[in-house]
């Protein structure tokens, strides 16, 4: 009985919402993008829309690239030649592929130069490194991490801080990943991710983008002043962000008696739009293309619409170490951690982040 009780609880989760506009001069909007480092999945519905502009569809096919290595030595992260190649030349980006937070080794590369760690009890012994125990241990500590910052370590690669890492990386307790990169720079570098880890089997990889325009949408109605909505005037930013999800899952909306799948309608009070346009991108999406995308967004309220929303939502690998900045992100029931925006078209926004039970409250 126990067990079954423990199965039916629902996880706890954090939901945090708050509205702006995107011309204050205090708005984070693009600090919270930039800071959501490892994303897997970028969705943009616009109602009462059924082809975007040409501007708006070149940004999407231009999300890539990406890149997928085999057996990649961890040491090859901490050279010099790849600090001084990627790391300091851009922002590149590194997450360990098919590995799960909550009982494997997992790694991250985040653009500001910190390499993170989460490693087993064993792993972790083994490297002589130091770390701290995961918060998300529970008593029995069985995961700690390890932070390495390689902007730090470039400066001397001589001092025996570099030379003990590199030991351990090397000799000690190596360590090999399948690891997703990707690299984001501004100069006309011919040095590549294709090229500088030729040596290994390594595959370059595009998002892959699907378009849908649905029909006769039921959709909630909504004041961009009022994110906890209004009784029979219009819904609250949780509402939207459940019908969102309902959406995307491509889910009934309509509550008949007779389906047995899904019993969920649209909130009220509603209104039913002819068209709307839906566009997915799932692959390793990095912030810089997203913000542009955001960018995008906005301006497609530049001339009169009939659409007085539209949304953008981001979902983070579920077992990527962290979550916002170097917050400690864990998996527990789902591991999610994402983010919606809702843009209206006077420029106001409401900003949903969501994480699970193993986070840290959004920033």
């Amino acid at each position: 009985m126990a067990t079954l009780r423990r199965l039916r609880e629902v996880p706890r989760h954090l939901l945090v919402c708050e509205k702006s506009n995107f011309r204050h001069d205090k708005s984070r909007h693009r600090h919270l993008v930039e800071t959501h480092y490892h994303n897997y999945r970028v969705s943009f519905l616009i109602p009462e829309c059924g082809i975007v502009s040409k501007e708006l569809k070149n940004l999407v096919m231009e999300t890539g690239p990406y890149y997928f290595v085999k057996n990649l030595p961890l040491h090859e992260l901490i050279t010099h030649e790849f600090i001084n190649t990627f790391v300091k030349k851009g922002s590149c980006y590194a997450l360990t592929y098919n590995t799960n937070i909550d009982e494997d080794n997992t790694v991250v590369l985040l653009p500001n130069g910190k390499l993170i760690l989460s490693l087993d009890k064993d792993t972790y012994e083994e490297t002589g490194l130091q770390g701290h125990p995961s918060q998300y241990s529970g008593r029995k500590i069985m995961k700690f991490i390890v932070s390495i910052d390689l902007m730090d370590l470039s400066f001397n690669l001589n001092s025996k801080k570099y030379e003990r890492i590199s030991w351990s990386f090397k000799e000690k307790k190596p360590l090999k990943f399948d690891f997703l990169l990707a690299w984001h720079h501004t100069g006309v570098e011919e040095s590549t991710m294709m090229s500088y880890f030729s040596n290994y089997r390594i595959q370059e990889h595009q998002p892959k983008i699907a378009v849908s325009t649905m029909t006769d949408l039921q959709c909630p109605v909504l004041q961009s002043s009022e994110l906890r909505g209004k009784p029979e005037v219009s819904c609250s930013a949780g509402e939207l962000l459940d019908w969102l999800g309902a959406v995307f899952s491509n889910a009934e909306l309509n509550n008949e008696p007779n389906n047995f799948i899904s019993t969920y309608c649209c909130p009220q009070p509603s209104t039913v739009v002819a068209k709307a346009y839906l566009c997915t991108i799932i692959g390793f999406i990095l912030p810089e293309k997203i913000c542009l995308l955001l960018e995008q967004l906005c301006r497609y309220f530049d001339e009169p619409k009939l659409a007085p929303w539209l949304t953008l939502s981001v979902q983070g690998f579920a077992d990527s170490p962290v979550s916002w900045r170097e917050n400690e992100h864990g998996f527990r029931k789902g591991g999610e951690h994402l983010y919606n925006f809702v843009i209206f078209n006077n420029q106001d926004y409401w900003l949903q982040m969501a994480v699970g039970a193993n986070d840290d409250c959004p920033p």
